[in-house]
């Protein structure tokens, strides 16, 4: 039995994020578990998420931060520890919060990419 969608294709936040994320090399959209991830052979982006033993976040980007960043954002209240994710180190990013900082979030994007890229392909990105 597939996952029922938990996202709505015209979400505006959505599209946003599909922008930023769908610029890195070779980056594609897969809908996993209901939701949209973006790969580049692995996932480094899920749109939507929930927090650790707790609400649904519909409008949120799930990442895998930079190592020598983690603590500083896990510390930020506008993230959070998403389900399944937060174990393996990924932070959550509520994009209803507040007006979100899309440079921030490109940043967050371009961090966690480069944490599960190919090699080549981060070599494609710095070129």
């Amino acid at each position: 039995m597939p996952h029922p969608i938990m996202f709505d294709d015209a979400d505006p936040l959505l599209a946003r994020v599909r922008a930023v994320a769908l610029r890195f090399p070779e980056a594609g959209e897969v809908i996993a578990h209901g939701r949209p991830t973006f790969r580049c052979g692995k996932v480094f982006a899920h749109y939507g998420g929930s927090v650790r033993g707790g609400d649904r976040r519909d409008h949120s980007v799930l990442v895998k931060p930079d190592p020598a960043e983690a603590q500083a954002l896990a510390d930020d209240p506008r993230f959070f520890v998403p389900a399944y994710l937060g174990p393996a180190g990924w932070l959550g990013l509520d994009l209803d919060a507040a007006e979100a900082d899309w440079d921030e979030i490109a940043e967050l994007l371009d961090a966690s990419y480069r944490l599960v890229a190919p090699a080549r392909l981060v070599r494609i990105l710095d070129a």
